[in-house]
């Protein structure tokens, strides 16, 4: 294949999937990763892909949002798997904070009803999951609300995380990647999520595959932050190594 056909190829990917990484491309296209990194400058150059940390995005994406019902229906399967094997993370009788995104509020669909748990919760959807529970002990941080994710942000958010200290903290992401850490496309979403980090004991990030090596506008996070990566069997063995030496367990479901 020519140069300019595989960028062709690039192009179509990144405006289909919303991103694409440089490793996973080496390995599409067979050639080094350095070819890679020279298309997506080409790309960037020619005002078509903007480079990102680890890959590339559409130009104009980089503060791209995708609504709920969107997120909803992007890899089900593998969001499905990764809040199943979530409920193992679960402190029994303890205390957990469950940030908004749709791998979480799957999470909180599969938590039995009668267990005993204490959950704080900035999410709106989480919420209204959980309110039925009566073996939980349930928690609304509040604030103002953002209407693409039904999350609560700003200063009452983040005064109420900095008022506790949970056992656990189920994380969720726009992007992430070992260079490029935790990305998100909301200032005050990204600072909220922050502030649940420094809430908890312990993070347990939910995020499936294809999210990895995206990058977005406001950096919240970085794998130092984070215990356990649980996500799919769609992880690039690169990213999955890298992740590993930063001192993070990463768990394929």
């Amino acid at each position: 294949m020519y140069a300019q056909e595989r960028r062709q190829e690039i192009l179509r990917l990144a405006r289909e999937a919303g991103s694409v990484d440089v490793l996973s491309l080496a390995d599409r296209f067979q050639v080094t990763a350095e070819t890679v990194r020279r298309d997506l400058t080409a790309l960037d150059r020619a005002g078509l892909v903007r480079r990102v940390h680890g890959g590339g995005i559409p130009a104009g994406r980089l503060d791209f949002e995708p609504d709920l019902t969107e997120r909803e229906a992007t890899a089900a399967g593998e969001k499905d798997r990764i809040a199943a094997a979530a409920l193992s993370q679960l402190p029994d009788g303890g205390s957990v904070v469950l940030d908004a995104g749709s791998t979480v509020s799957r999470l909180a669909a599969v938590i039995p009803v009668d267990l005993a748990l204490t959950v704080v919760t900035h999410a709106l959807p989480v919420a209204a999951r959980l309110a039925d529970h009566t073996g939980i002990d349930l928690h609304i941080v509040g604030g103002r609300v953002r209407h693409r994710t039904r999350a609560a942000v700003d200063a009452w958010a983040l005064r109420a995380y900095a008022e506790i200290r949970a056992d656990v903290l189920f994380l969720a992401t726009n992007g992430f990647s070992a260079e490029g850490g935790l990305t998100t496309p909301d200032l005050a979403e990204a600072a909220v999520k922050s502030a649940a980090i420094t809430a908890a004991r312990r993070v347990v990030l939910l995020a499936d595959s294809t999210k990895a090596g995206q990058e977005h506008f406001a950096r919240f996070g970085s794998f130092a932050d984070v215990d356990l990566l649980l996500t799919d069997t769609g992880l690039a063995p690169a990213h999955r190594a890298a992740i590993e030496a930063a001192g993070t367990e990463v768990v394929l479901v």
